[in-house]
């Protein structure tokens, strides 16, 4: 490797930035933030870096709020207010827990349909191990609260010690509404209590709302349905309406942020104009990944990424460097190795689709891998970089400057 040879390839930064509130320019403090980072730590913008733009700023910034009584009153007009059968909702307090305030305070009786053993992203309700041992058949059986806690007891979330099923059913009483919590896996068990539901599923919502009307539901919702427009003059997402919202107060939400194509692309001009270089911009949400340990998958937001520039469209074209290095070139090693791994590449196809050379690569859209990487650099805690700088993405071994 010669002195001046290039020796790092991807680079993510978190960068520093104001505490956002509502009506902020963000387009001119997520550029000066850049740029002041750039000056501050002595980097320089490259053609195709990645600015990322955490949905938690945009949102706040658009004042995308909605109250516990702006959900209850659309619930109540959408689902009649009566009994309404609550299915598939994530055990989450950040997540749904508010939600369900509202949702409570528009009905009369809630019957809460819990998945299990698990919810959508993994968040355990039994252990497997506890399952196979009941003998129950997740995938038929229907559990009376009764009965779950009779086989089950009563089982903490490893990393909150929250009782879900506890909690959730004080939420409904607490908000007025009687509560009855059964436990199935069959979106069509619900139409055994009542006709009136809201699905509250993220990725498999479009499937639970088929069969439910096919099989004769009166009334569908599903969050995204909730608060796709405003209500007494609320904030709201006409794509994605409740899915994607945090908790911002006890009786407060923070809605996934709506349309910011607007955003991005005006970032990328604002940099384009101060710098000259051609920057790709998006904003993100959570990243697509699950955790070994506690078996959680990451993504609780419809999508990672609900807005970006057009750079970043697409799936990676990667050669495997280790299939070349075992298989194309077993025999070759030192410099020689290096010369026709690069000449490789560089003559590459435009599309490696059923290449076994590229077999391994990650084959995800674009912006579910840089928004999972912005979402592990900036995290959601303290450290205050809510925009993400990626670097040499595109990058590849041949690449020099």
């Amino acid at each position: 490797m010669s002195v001046n040879e290039r020796r790092t390839g991807t680079i993510s930064r978190g960068i520093r930035c104001p505490i956002i509130r509502e009506g902020d320019d963000l387009g001119t403090i997520v550029t000066e933030s850049v740029l002041g980072a750039s000056e501050a730590e002595g980097f320089s913008l490259r053609d195709r870096d990645v600015i990322a733009v955490t949905e938690s700023i945009v949102a706040r910034s658009q004042g995308n709020y909605v109250t516990i009584n702006d959900i209850a009153d659309d619930v109540q007009v959408k689902l009649g207010g009566e009994t309404i059968g609550v299915i598939f909702p994530i055990l989450s307090r950040n997540r749904f827990a508010v939600c369900l305030r509202g949702i409570a305070r528009g009905a009369r009786k809630i019957v809460l349909m819990l998945s299990y053993p698990s919810d959508e992203v993994g968040n355990e309700l039994v252990s497997l191990d506890m399952l196979d041992k009941s003998g129950v058949n997740p995938y038929s059986d229907v559990l009376s609260l009764e009965r779950y806690r009779e086989l089950f007891g009563s089982n903490r979330h490893p990393f909150t010690g929250v009782d879900y099923v506890e909690y959730y059913g004080d939420i409904i009483r607490e908000c007025g509404a009687e509560a009855e919590i059964i436990f199935a896996n069959q979106p069509k068990t619900i139409l055994d209590y009542t006709d009136s539901v809201l699905t509250c599923d993220i990725h498999t919502r479009a499937r639970t709302k088929r069969i439910l009307k096919e099989a004769g539901a009166r009334a569908v919702c599903g969050l995204d349905d909730i608060l796709n427009a405003s209500v007494n003059g609320s904030g709201y997402n006409e794509k994605y309406g409740l899915l994607g919202s945090n908790k911002s107060t006890e009786d407060k939400i923070k809605l996934f942020p709506r349309d910011c194509s607007g955003l991005v692309a005006d970032i990328q001009k604002r940099i384009l104009d101060r710098t000259g270089k051609h920057v790709e911009v998006m904003v993100y949400g959570d990243g697509a990944f699950k955790d070994p340990q506690g078996k959680i998958w990451e993504l609780a937001d419809p999508v990672v990424s609900p807005a970006f520039t057009d750079g970043l469209k697409g799936t990676p074209n990667e050669l495997k460097l280790k299939y070349l290095a075992d298989n194309d070139f077993k025999e070759l090693s030192g410099e020689e190795l290096k010369n026709a791994i690069s000449e490789s590449i560089r003559k590459k196809d435009a599309n490696l689709v059923g290449n076994m050379a590229a077999q391994g690569t990650t084959p995800r859209q674009l912006t579910d891998l840089i928004g999972s990487l912005c979402d592990l650099t900036s995290g959601s805690g303290d450290k205050g970089t809510p925009v993400v700088l990626v670097q040499g993405y595109f990058d590849n071994y041949t690449d020099q400057t």
